[in-house]
C-alpha cells in the first residue's frame, strides 16, 4: 500500500507559478512510477505527467515546456513544478503512483487531491 499527500495547490493569476508536492508512504518509493493527473469540473480526469523507470518522462501536450515533474527518492517526494500558468490549467491536481515502475497497469494509488486556481 502507497499512501500519498499532495500540497501547494492555490490561486495564481495568469503567467504565474506554483509548485505542486506529493509525499509518499508505504512501500518503497523508488520502485514506483509516480505521476500527476488534474481533473476540472464538468470534465474528466486527465493525465498530466508521468515518471516511468529508466527516468522516462512523459507530458500531456497541453502542459509541454510549462510544467516538469521530478522526484525526490531521499524524501519520497514528487514535484510538479508548473510555470506559465493558463486559467485552464484551473483543475484539481492528484498524485498518483502505478503498482510498479511502469504504467502498462494503469494508476494504483491516488492522492486526496489540491486545487489549482488560475485567474485571467
Amino acid at each position: 500500500q502507497v499512501q500519498l499527500v499532495e500540497s501547494g495547490g492555490g490561486s495564481v493569476q495568469a503567467g504565474g507559478s506554483l509548485r505542486l508536492s506529493c509525499a509518499a508512504s508505504g512501500r518503497p518509493f523508488s520502485r514506483h512510477a509516480l505521476g500527476w493527473f488534474r481533473q476540472a469540473p464538468g470534465k474528466e480526469r486527465e493525465f498530466v505527467a508521468r515518471s516511468w523507470s529508466g527516468g522516462y518522462i512523459d507530458y500531456a501536450d497541453s502542459v509541454k515546456g510549462r510544467f516538469t515533474i521530478s522526484r525526490d527518492n531521499a524524501k519520497n517526494t514528487v514535484y510538479l513544478q508548473m510555470n506559465s500558468l493558463k486559467p485552464e490549467d484551473t483543475a484539481v491536481y492528484y498524485c498518483a503512483a502505478a503498482s510498479g515502475s511502469n504504467w502498462y497497469n494503469g494508476v494504483a494509488y491516488w492522492g486526496q487531491g489540491t486545487q489549482v486556481t488560475v485567474s485571467s
